[in-house]
């Protein structure tokens, strides 16, 4: 797949596209769903699939303040978009100015002139140009204008789990409520986590779990507090390598049994593992379910009895 950082990048002999517009963040289901369409198109009329993505998030520029924690980073999210099968990507730069565009101006520069899109796909709740003004009726207007197909994908995903459909906004109070059996329906995978591991307080090690504890800018969407089985992958080792992918018993939170701990972190002990040198090198942290929520222990004791119990349960999840 090919990644290109602005419309002035895409090569003039890529031909005709089928394309489509979005953040993807997460790159879920309902995310799929239209990619689906986009590739599924290109490939019955002979034409080149595009998404058309943004960096740094709209929100994040025009509303710093309430700007939502990326559900998966950059990177990640143009890996997801490449395993749809897209022949191309546009990581079109988020600015200020940017945002002045016109919806019009924004069609015409960026599927008109830039990308000569036959077919733009969109999300029935797309929302496009200054403003957000741009729509489903704006863009089929547009397309009668400038001569290009408007497909729109309706609502996917009705769920088991009360949410009503596979979006970003669902999967994100998923995730934060530690509802990982939700955000894996919508996500279709693991939710994952990824940083470099850094030192802590080395109180696992001393109390025989020694764990994996993440930077705190690492990428990815942290899920809410508690105890969670799940997986440690390493990038750094080949797909085969038998210590590539590890089953983990994971902590979030802040750690209350001891005061001095007021940051809140990710740490993962690769079950029955001691062995293990991690630090400096950057992992994956997979949540597949959560086991408990964080509690106050009155001893080191007791704290020590529920972490054997909590590996036991991992163990016998993830073994199954």
């Amino acid at each position: 797949m090919h990644r290109w950082t602005s419309l002035d990048d895409v090569p003039a002999d890529l031909g005709p596209t089928v394309a489509t517009l979005g953040n993807f963040d997460g790159v879920h289901r309902g995310h799929r769903a239209v990619l689906d369409t986009v590739t599924s198109i290109a490939r019955e009329r002979g034409l080149a699939s595009v998404a058309v993505t943004f960096d740094p998030h709209p929100v994040a520029v025009l509303h710093p303040e309430r700007a939502p924690q990326e559900i998966a980073g950059l990177d990640h999210r143009l890996d997801l978009l490449e395993q749809a099968g897209l022949d191309g990507v546009v990581v079109v730069e988020f600015t200020r100015e940017y945002a002045l565009l016109t919806p019009e101006d924004f069609v015409r520069q960026t599927f008109v002139d830039g990308l000569r899109s036959q077919v733009v796909v969109i999300g029935h709740d797309s929302r496009f140009g200054l403003h957000n003004s741009g729509d489903e009726s704006t863009m089929r207007a547009l397309g009668e204008r400038y001569s290009f197909e408007v497909v729109v994908q309706g609502t996917v995903g009705e769920m088991d789990h009360g949410l009503r459909s596979w979006s970003s906004t669902a999967l994100r109070a998923a995730i934060a409520a530690g509802d990982m059996e939700a955000a894996t329906e919508i996500l279709d995978r693991y939710h994952r986590v990824s940083g470099e591991v850094v030192h802590g307080h080395h109180r696992g090690r001393e109390l025989g779990y020694p764990t994996a504890n993440l930077a705190t800018d690492s990428e990815g969407l942290v899920p809410g507090d508690g105890v969670y089985a799940g997986w440690l992958e390493r990038p750094v080792l080949p797909p085969d390598h038998p210590d590539r992918r590890l089953p983990a018993a994971i902590s979030v939170g802040t750690n209350p049994t001891f005061d001095d701990v007021v940051q809140r972190t990710v740490e993962a002990y690769v079950l029955d593992r001691t062995d293990l040198d991690l630090y400096g090198e950057t992992v994956w942290v997979e949540f597949v379910t959560r086991l408990r929520a964080n509690e106050r222990f009155d001893s080191l004791e007791a704290l020590m009895d529920q972490m054997a119990l909590d590996v036991e349960r991992a163990r016998d999840l993830l073994r199954g």
